[in-house]
């Protein structure tokens, strides 16, 4: 049996969802359940489905947020 890893970098996180991340190649990510969001067409707009409800790409950018990096001791 083989496995292939793929880690990903988080960089934006969802002001009014902090388990929905971006990744550095543009990949949303939620990641209580670690599954990847799929993009959707909805009425002429691109978008996600953000707690149920469809977001596009245009309203989700004002509501992204940087994360913020944590130092570990060591």
């Amino acid at each position: 049996m083989n496995r292939i890893s793929i880690s990903y970098t988080y960089k934006y996180c969802i002001s009014f969802a902090d388990n929905y991340k971006f990744t550095t190649c543009g990949i949303c990510i939620n990641s209580k359940t670690n599954r990847i969001i799929k993009k959707v067409y909805n009425s002429g707009s691109i978008g996600f489905n953000i707690k149920g409800k469809f977001y596009s790409l245009k309203k989700l950018r004002q509501y992204l947020t940087k994360q913020e990096t944590i130092k570990m001791p060591f």
